[in-house]
């Protein structure tokens, strides 16, 4: 029987992930293209691979290699398990690719694997063909399903150059033999269903990213109005939630519709019962923010700023650690390289990029202790350390090309189930 997927707060025990690794798709990025597919640089893939890999490796130690899931394993797996879903989604795929019907005989006519890997990167290798374009985007699995206790949302991205990952996260979620089970209990909710979510009478669009979505407690989801996702969608989905019984807190973040602060993961994320890493100006001044809790019970309460409504509603006792100690220019250079963007693995013990020094410095403030990826895991694999031992601890990891993407390691991990 499949294990029952649960999400309960940002910090529990992380027991399994969804990761992506970059993929061959990434290095036919142009200059052109970049900014078209939402890629902020071209980045030299072998590279980014090796930073990429020491992550997904050091995951493994801490959670076990069969926790750490690969999306395009999962796909292969979805479409041996499922051949009519997998029809269904390259319909899909080819109707929004604007391609025509007969490349569904070449698509449907590979193997499990090629057919994973081609739907992935778009390029046919045993024929030399790009079917379409790369989705390099993947790697940041935060953004395609979030778990809400026990049901699992399926986002709808703001940009029509994420498409194909929608298509393949239904694919997954629907046809993978671990998963298939949330559509058959009615727990997973599908962002990108316009009977359940049409636009608004106004024509305000449903986009929600996982990155602007955090579940702090069984009790409160954090949802945030940026340039990703929009007031109608979160009502939208708060109404089905509510329905379901899913949650009882909704929780509205609006932050400035801006690049720089593109999810709220962006501007922060928690590491410890008490601890959130936070970039000041938004977080705990309020610049250009505010924050609407809906309850259950159809009424609401107002926060000038998300540290009020943290301190008020979930946690008094909470600090908030600065990236870039709260000083300018460094609060701004630090929190654009991710220094806001970590995942926790268990309390006290989160993932950054090694090129936040400032930000490091306010980690130590407050008694965590900085190790570097590269270290820690040689350590796991001489023996010296166990996983087990890590406590309070900030794990540097290699970011050259990784942090050139513009997401960190709270982008990177789309948690599963958390105990």
């Amino acid at each position: 029987m499949a294990k029952k997927i649960q999400v309960s707060s940002e910090i529990g025990n992380l027991k399994r992930v969804i990761v992506h690794r970059p993929d061959e798709g990434i290095s036919r990025i142009s200059p052109r293209k970049a900014e078209e597919l939402l890629f902020d640089d071209i980045v030299h893939l072998p590279q980014m691979q090796q930073e990429h890999d020491v992550f997904t490796t050091l995951l493994e130690h801490f959670l076990g290699k069969e926790n750490v899931l690969e999306t395009e394993d999962l796909l292969k797996e979805a479409i041996e398990n499922d051949r009519s879903t997998t029809e269904v989604i390259i319909d899909k795929i080819i109707i929004d690719e604007d391609l025509p019907n007969s490349f569904k005989e070449k698509l449907t006519r590979l193997p499990s694997e090629k057919l994973a890997k081609v739907l992935i990167t778009g390029y046919l290798e045993d024929e030399d063909f790009y079917l379409f374009d790369p989705i390099p985007n993947f790697i940041f699995t935060r953004d395609i399903a979030v778990t809400i206790n026990d049901h699992v949302v399926i986002t709808k991205a703001a940009k029509s150059a994420r498409a194909r990952e929608n298509f393949l996260t239904r694919l997954i979620f629907w046809a993978h033999p671990d998963f298939s089970y949330l559509k058959k209990e009615g727990k997973l909710i599908n962002l990108n269903d316009l009977e359940l979510f049409p636009p608004s009478r106004s024509g305000e669009q449903v986009s929600v990213e996982g990155g602007d979505m955090m579940i702090l407690n069984e009790n409160y989801l954090l949802i945030g109005c940026s340039e990703r996702s929009t007031a109608h969608a979160i009502h939208s989905l708060r109404d089905i939630l509510f329905e379901k019984g899913a949650i009882k807190n909704v929780v509205q973040i609006n932050i400035p519709n801006d690049r720089s602060y593109m999810h709220i993961d962006t501007i922060f994320t928690q590491i410890n019962k008490n601890h959130i890493v936070a970039y000041k100006p938004i977080v705990v001044d309020g610049m250009s923010s505010n924050v609407e809790v809906h309850k259950h019970n159809g009424t609401s309460v107002f926060y000038s700023s998300i540290r009020d409504f943290i301190k008020n509603e979930i946690n008094p006792n909470m600090e908030f650690l600065l990236s870039g100690q709260g000083l300018s220019p460094w609060q701004e250079r630090e929190q654009w390289t991710d220094g806001c963007n970590l995942v926790t693995i268990k309390p006290g013990v989160a993932f950054t990029y090694d090129r936040n020094p400032k930000t490091s410095e306010e980690f130590k403030k407050y008694g965590y202790s900085i190790v570097h990826a590269r270290d820690l895991l040689a350590s796991f694999e001489n023996g010296t350390k166990k996983p087990e031992d890590i406590q309070n601890t900030i794990i540097n990891l290699p970011s050259n090309e990784l942090s050139r993407a513009r997401g960190g390691s709270h982008c990177m991990t789309c948690p599963i189930e958390r105990s």
